[in-house]
């Protein structure tokens, strides 16, 4: 999105959303690059490597100074390694996130607080008026972090993704938005 700058560290309660650099590749794939029960449910197959992690985060780099998408690095408060990721996709006037989290950190109410902060932040811009997400329709965790995190279920995108660790074939999504 032209023009469309995010910032590089949101604080919340427990949280530091901050920009993700190469050093943080061995607490991604150590704690949820290579979990399979992790990845079930994203688009990507869990990460072989170290090295594939690596180019991963090259990635995020690329497509932060492109302004394609703004991706945030989830640490503890007091601690500064990596365990999870937001990526925030603006495009025109919406935005769409995803996200993950090491399996240690489920069902402590930590990525609905981040989803919060940065939903938050995205629609106090001016020129953004909705942030929409997608799940696969058996990911119900994910589904309750939306709800949690104030968003409204839309209704169901038939094969809309491939989640390459359930199926090769598109799947059904959960669609849920936030509009301001």
């Amino acid at each position: 999105m032209n023009g469309f700058v995010a910032p590089d560290r949101i604080k919340t309660e427990r949280l530091v959303l901050r920009v993700s650099t190469l050093n943080d590749a061995a607490a991604i794939f150590e704690r949820y690059g290579q979990d399979p029960e992790v990845t079930r449910y994203l688009t990507w197959r869990p990460h072989e490597s170290l090295e594939r992690t690596r180019a991963f985060l090259q990635r995020c780099s690329a497509v932060r100074q492109s302004g394609d998408a703004f991706t945030w690095v989830l640490t503890l408060e007091g601690d500064d390694s990596a365990v999870g990721m937001l990526e925030l996709r603006p495009v025109r006037h919406r935005a769409e996130v995803g996200y993950v989290l090491a399996r240690p950190y489920w069902s402590r109410g930590y990525m609905t607080e981040a989803l919060r902060a940065v939903v938050g932040w995205t629609l106090a811009q001016p020129e953004l008026y909705r942030v929409w997400a997608v799940c696969d329709v058996e990911n119900l965790a994910s589904a309750r972090v939306l709800e949690k995190g104030g968003f409204q279920h839309e209704g169901i995108l038939r094969r809309w993704l491939v989640h390459p660790n359930r199926s090769t074939e598109p799947r059904d999504c959960l669609c849920y938005a936030i509009v301001k």
